[in-house]
């Protein structure tokens, strides 16, 4: 079973290109440490005096402890250490002291680590990127090795904040429980009712955890972490900067521009959820066109065409074969380690398409599938094999509730998603088509997290003349690269690229991608997107045919 949320494995994809893209940081990284060494000068040196307008505390002060009540108290940044990462920041951090709930004065305070990557330029421009994670829950500091490869921080500083509620902040709204469940769930029947009860075990004994703490679950949606970016931008004293979100960063991103508009001088989302679209019902239609994009792609090429030749109705039958006869497979991971028992049934199948990770890279979708249908599992085993050992505490699955549970899930009963799924994959079965891909049981989960309903603030359009770069990727199947093009119908000085061949989170996976990003920084109405026409998908794998061997 995957992790809850649509940026679930945000970076597995980017993980698992080879090592090319953590070469890259690591060797980037390293630069930007020695050039500080050499210089021997503090950042602010270093194009962050901006960071010289924080007013924080008294020099050695220290902050209040998380949850202290201070009346009135305005946002601050507050200057700290970095945290500790296996590939240390090369910026200068600290956290950003805000309310919990901004509508109760004197409430608890809560923190947000905050980072600051320099620029590569010696002259960068002034106007910095600040860039919003996925998930929701996922882990932005994680990112920052695949953004600074990546080159977003190439002529500007690179502003990164956890989320209220993510990894790094705190309170942080982490799952070890569920973290656990996800962990034994790949022995398990992924849609089978007994396995939801014990998703929904896990996520209860979450939530009695963080409300005994005192936690106010109801204080962690879109509209506060929009809030919390404004703050940032303020407590900085930063002028104007240039917004940069990637899956939910993107309902987030769309959310802040339209919420809080100032300062913005450029929004670039990739890979799109529209706030004003996105719902449990809305994933079938992101799986659809995944999926449907690499067999198209497949299609079009003559080799992979002839070796597999109607991969759709190969789906469909091994969909069908494994959920009434599911296999139990003991196999190595993926990525290495020891053997695992796994579970491979039709929802485990679909949801390993979904998940769009280096575990299963798309080239080699038509040979899994045509391996299995000729009775060899071995690619989507390893691949599923691969969640029986999460890092635990690096998605925050409690921040996946709040969001999930008040701005996605109400407005469409258990019925609306099986429709959906039947119009998406009609002859799939039902047991499959019921559960949302990447948020399986979901109605259950959000009736146990228990938060109120946030649709008529939150799933709403933004319309705006600020310029926005609109980047999609066509083998996306958990935001649908159409869905690109949909937000854009309201934002009239945008500019929409689909990058073929691609998944989720795209900049980090296509040169081309990286280098649109940093034409339209430098020239927002009008960015250089030429090196995408030239572009197609990678051959796809090819295997001997057993059949006429």
């Amino acid at each position: 079973m995957a992790e809850q949320g649509i940026g679930t494995g945000r970076l597995s994809a980017v993980r698992g290109s080879g090592g090319s893209v953590r070469k890259r940081a690591r060797r980037r990284y390293t630069r930007l440490r020695a050039r500080d060494a050499r210089t021997g000068v503090a950042l602010a040196a270093a194009g962050l005096a901006f960071l010289g307008a924080v007013a924080p505390a008294a020099s050695g002060a220290e902050p209040p402890p998380v949850g202290k009540p201070r009346p009135d108290a305005p946002a601050r940044f507050v200057p700290g250490p970095c945290p500790q990462t296996p590939d240390p920041i090369p910026g200068r951090c600290g956290v950003l002291e805000v309310p919990e709930n901004r509508a109760h004065r004197g409430g608890r305070t809560i923190r947000l680590t905050v980072a600051v990557i320099p620029a590569a330029s010696s002259k960068p421009a002034g106007d910095p990127v600040v860039f919003m994670e996925g998930g929701p829950g996922g882990d932005p500091i994680g990112a920052i090795p695949f953004l600074v490869a990546s080159g977003v921080n190439r002529d500007r500083d690179l502003i990164v904040m956890t989320q209220r509620g993510g990894p790094y902040s705190q309170p942080s709204l982490v799952c070890p429980e569920v973290d656990r469940f996800h962990a034994d769930a790949v022995g398990l029947r992924y849609d089978a009712p007994s396995t939801g009860r014990l998703l929904v075990r896990a996520t209860k004994q979450c939530k009695d955890r963080l409300t005994a703490d005192g936690i106010d679950l109801r204080a962690y949606n879109t509209t506060e972490n929009a809030a919390d970016f404004a703050a940032l931008r303020k407590a900085l004293g930063i002028h104007r900067w240039n917004v940069y979100g990637y899956s939910y960063g993107t309902d987030l991103g769309l959310t802040y521009l339209r919420r809080h508009p100032q300062g913005i001088r450029s929004l670039t989302i990739d890979s799109v959820v529209p706030p004003q679209i996105v719902s449990l019902p809305w994933t079938w239609d992101s799986a659809r066109e995944g999926i449907g994009a690499i067999f198209d792609a497949c299609a079009a090429q003559p080799s992979c065409k002839s070796r597999y030749p109607d991969l759709p109705r190969t789906l469909t039958e091994q969909v069908r074969r494994l959920e009434a006869n599911p296999l139990t497979v003991t196999v190595e991971p993926s990525g290495g380690g020891n053997p695992v028992k796994v579970v491979l049934d039709g929802g485990a199948l679909v949801n390993l398409l979904v998940t769009d990770g280096g575990a299963l890279p798309a080239v080699d979708v038509p040979a899994a599938l045509d391996e299995l249908a000729h009775g060899n599992p071995e690619r989507f085993a390893r691949a599923r094999a691969a969640g029986a050992t999460p890092v635990i505490g690096e998605f925050a699955q409690g921040l996946t509730n709040s969001v999930a549970c008040a701005e996605w899930v109400p407005g469409f009963s258990r019925s609306d998603l099986l429709q959906a799924g039947r119009r998406a994959f009609p002859g799939w079965p039902d047991t499959v088509l019921a559960h949302a891909p990447q948020l399986p049981f979901e109605h259950d989960v959000c009736r146990v997290w228990n938060v109120p309903d946030r649709t008529p603030i939150q799933r709403v359009a933004t319309y705006s003349t600020v310029p926005t770069l609109i980047i999609s990727g066509t083998f996306d199947a958990k935001t649908g690269a159409s869905w690109g093009a949909y937000a854009g119908r309201t934002l009239p000085r945008s500019t929409a690229v689909r990058i073929p061949g691609i998944g989720h989170f795209v900049v980090p996976q296509s040169p081309c991608a990286a280098s649109v990003l940093a034409s339209f920084l430098a020239r927002p109405t009008a960015p250089d997107t030429g090196c995408v026409a030239g572009l197609a998908p990678k051959p796809f794998t090819i295997i001997p045919d057993l059949e006429t061997r």
